[in-house]
């Protein structure tokens, strides 16, 4: 007699909350996430809990619905609690009436807020993400994460250093965490025109916002050993203070902004230079990769992940040491490590595509409902 198996449960219905949709790494994989679960079939919602952002336009744009939940910063008008209370309120009442299969909150805030509200709205699977390796900071915030882990029914990390760190810091078991890598769109791996750049010497390329945990001060301190022409992509408080960094060694540092488009300024870079002294799995490691680029990083994070391994896919160097990268960079720009990008590139396409990270979620969530149809 056959044994009869129950079929896989179908995920039908998926909201995804975040607190705001900036150009953060974060934002641009959920981004990623929900275009790709809606071309699956899935219907797919996009809460936020404070303001939209630049990455908005993008959702809209792929068809997928986003909803402002309004909530406010704390410190402003005195009201701002009471429209906070009534936000989260709106938040339960929308997701009992969008009865979700799945809620996947994104980042601190996301979880904190978004995890017990799904519990009061009986959704059936609540799940959380975590995208970093530096833990929750003070005694409260650690208590509030360990409170909503209990709430939890799957963690899903972007690397296994991060799922590591995420066991040993709230205490979370091992079966309920689970690994997912960023995904890359087929575009990253397109060819694109080089950014015109008028350059003398060798250019550096480093995209990251310019914050202190990115490390931009080592990547000045090796360029100004090497000569060569840094061209740093992103953002961020740090960006005077680094103008005047450049001014003083004397690098030729390029400083563009924000760029919503980062292929041509790959295709023009001789090496791609990640300096960061914390990492999740970094989305500029893994679109230099998919561009064939030669990439040199620090070993943090995720990072060995991505450009570890045998034959290995670029080199790394341990943080904050100005003078192990000046010498990596020098062994690249000096022809020391061939193939590397291509290998990164060849690597990157057989295990970052969005098509992996799609099927990888759907399957999670799917053996989520499935746990509770075996109950």
């Amino acid at each position: 007699m056959p044994i009869l198996t129950r079929a896989p449960a179908r995920v039908r219905r998926v909201c995804l909350l975040i607190d705001q949709l900036g150009r953060g790494g974060t934002e641009k994989q959920l981004v990623l996430l929900a275009a790709g679960l809606r071309d699956e079939g899935v219907d797919v919602t996009v809460l936020v809990l404070f303001e939209g952002g630049p990455r908005e336009r993008e959702l809209h744009d792929r068809g997928v619905r986003v909803v402002r939940l309004g909530l406010r910063r704390i410190g402003g008008a005195p009201w701002t609690a009471a429209a906070n209370g009534w936000a989260l309120g709106r938040l339960v009442a929308l997701l009992r009436r969008e009865m979700p299969d799945v809620l996947h909150c994104f980042l601190t805030r996301g979880y904190l807020l978004g995890v017990p509200a799904g519990r009061l709205a009986g959704v059936p699977v609540v799940v959380s993400g975590r995208r970093s390796v530096a833990p929750p900071g003070g005694r409260v915030l650690k208590a509030a994460v360990r409170g909503a882990n209990r709430l939890t029914d799957l963690v899903i990390a972007n690397a296994y250093a991060v799922a590591n760190r995420a066991a040993h810091a709230e205490s979370l078991t091992l079966g309920k965490l689970a690994v997912v890598y960023n995904g890359l769109p087929a575009s990253a791996f397109e060819a694109a025109p080089p950014l015109a750049l008028d350059a003398r010497g060798p250019v550096l390329a480093c995209v990251a916002n310019l914050r202190p945990e990115k490390g931009h001060r080592d990547l000045l301190a090796a360029a100004s050993r090497t000569g060569c022409v840094v061209a740093l992509a992103g953002e961020g408080p740090e960006r005077a203070a680094l103008e005047r960094e450049a001014a003083r060694l004397g690098v030729d540092a390029r400083f563009l902004g924000a760029v919503p488009d980062v292929r041509p300024l790959l295709a023009r870079a001789d090496a791609v230079v990640l300096p960061s002294l914390v990492e999740g799995l970094s989305n500029a490691v893994m679109e230099a990769m998919a561009a064939g680029r030669p990439v040199i990083a620090t070993a943090v994070g995720g990072t060995p992940e991505l450009l570890g391994g045998e034959p290995r896919r670029g080199l790394l160097v341990p943080p904050k040491a100005p003078d192990a990268l000046a010498q990596a960079i020098t062994e690249v720009l000096g022809g020391a490590h061939p193939g590397l990008g291509e290998t990164a590139r060849n690597w990157a396409r057989s295990t970052l595509g969005i098509d992996q990270l799609v099927a990888e979620h759907i399957r999670l969530y799917g053996e989520q409902l499935e746990r509770l149809c075996a109950e």
